[in-house]
C-alpha cells in the first residue's frame, strides 16, 4: 500500500490521484510529467467530480474497461459513493481511506491478473 504513504507527504505532497498513479510509476512505465499532470484531479477536481484516488485507478487501467468497471463496483461498495463530494459530504470517509481503498483494490487486481499469467 505505497500509495497511502505518498499522500501528502512532504516533499512532494502528492494528492489522492497522484499518489495513487505514482505508487504504481513504475509498473506502467509512467513518466513522471504524468504524474505532475494529475495534480489537476485531486481535490474533488477529478473528470466528472469522481474521487481522485479512484480516478487515479481508472488511469492505469485504461486498456481494461473489465477492471475498471469492476475496481467502480468494489469501490463503491467499501466506500459508499465514486464521487468525491458525497463521500466527503454523507460518508464521512478521509481522503486518505480512499487512497488505501483505491490502491488495495488495484494491487488486489493486479496480482490475481499476474497469477493467471502463470
Amino acid at each position: 500500500m505505497k500509495a497511502e504513504l505518498l499522500f501528502h507527504q512532504p516533499p512532494h505532497n502528492y494528492n489522492c490521484a497522484q499518489s495513487v498513479v505514482k505508487a504504481w510509476q513504475e509498473r506502467f512505465n509512467i513518466p513522471e510529467q504524468v504524474i505532475e499532470e494529475f495534480r489537476a484531479n485531486g481535490g474533488g477536481r477529478a473528470e466528472d467530480g469522481i474521487c481522485g484516488a479512484l480516478y487515479g485507478a481508472f488511469y492505469l487501467l485504461k486498456n481494461d474497461p473489465e477492471k475498471r468497471k469492476e475496481i467502480e463496483k468494489q469501490f463503491n461498495e467499501r466506500i459508499g459513493s465514486v464521487y468525491c463530494r458525497q463521500i466527503k459530504k454523507e460518508n464521512k470517509h478521509s481522503c486518505q481511506k480512499c487512497v488505501h481503498i483505491a490502491d488495495t483494490l488495484l494491487e488486489s487486481m493486479l496480482q490475481s491478473a499476474d497469477d493467471t499469467k502463470i
